[in-house]
């Protein structure tokens, strides 16, 4: 969507809120042992709690509120009984409707004690997110996100995973413009618009270059030895920098 006013903004932030703290509960909570339905379900009682829906099974029916992948899962994993291990890396993805507004948001952490590796992985992937965003300005070309991410990627050692990408956001999960690629795409040729709201999400990657759908039809896999990691925040574009929506509590 477009904002049209600061009504707009306002359902955009209030949703960002919303997701980001439910990610930061989320993430907290991660520890060895425990079930991925388990760190879903908190998330669920939180989202009901802010009266929030959760967003992919409002949209998809997805088997969760949340999308928890774990290692070689590098998104849309389902919350079961798989049981974190320490070093592990864990991938929590909220997105939720707020009063018929829509934000998405992502992080990954390497449960401790991990190896030096995986942690490079989380905090390449975060940079690439910051790098990313400050290419989404009014009138800059969409495939400067891309360009950013797979820079900073390289800079650090690592893939990206091609075929998934951020997208539109704000009356429903996924809309125009779809496909923001985290590669640089010369055949991309759209630019931002002013007041865009969109959900930029890097996916890094230790060796897969491709996903595909494993056969709960949901979970995307690359690689078994392949870990990855995502970072995503909701946005609005500005002549400037833009509003990012789906900051943290303590950097808000």
């Amino acid at each position: 969507m477009t904002v049209e006013g600061q009504h707009d903004i306002d359902g955009i932030l209030n949703a960002g809120r919303v997701v980001a703290r439910v990610r930061d509960a989320m993430l907290s909570a991660v520890e060895p042992g425990m079930t991925t339905a388990e760190l879903d379900h908190l998330g669920a009682q939180l989202l009901d709690r802010l009266g929030a829906k959760s967003a992919p099974r409002v949209t998809y029916n997805f088997p969760g509120a949340t999308c928890i992948s774990v290692n070689e899962e590098a998104a849309h994993g389902i919350p079961g009984d798989r049981i974190i291990q320490a070093g592990d890396v864990v991938n929590v993805d909220v997105s939720a409707e707020l009063d018929g507004y829509f934000a998405d948001t992502g992080g990954t952490i390497a449960v401790p004690p991990a190896a030096r590796v995986k942690a490079k992985l989380c905090h390449a992937t975060e940079l690439a997110l910051k790098n990313a965003i400050t290419e989404a300005r009014a009138g800059a070309p969409i495939n400067r996100i891309g360009q950013a991410i797979q820079r900073t990627a390289r800079a650090h050692g690592f893939k990206v995973i091609m075929n998934l990408a951020g997208h539109g956001i704000g009356r429903s999960l996924h809309e125009e413009p779809e496909g923001i690629a985290c590669f640089y795409d010369r055949l991309d040729t759209r630019r931002l618009q002013l007041g865009q709201v969109l959900a930029i999400e890097p996916f890094l990657s230790t060796k897969s270059t491709q996903v595909k759908e494993a056969d709960d039809g949901w979970t995307l896999v690359g690689h078994p030895e392949n870990l990855s990691a995502q970072f995503e925040h909701t946005i609005i574009v500005t002549r400037g920098a833009p509003i990012v929506a789906t900051l943290s509590e303590a950097c808000g």
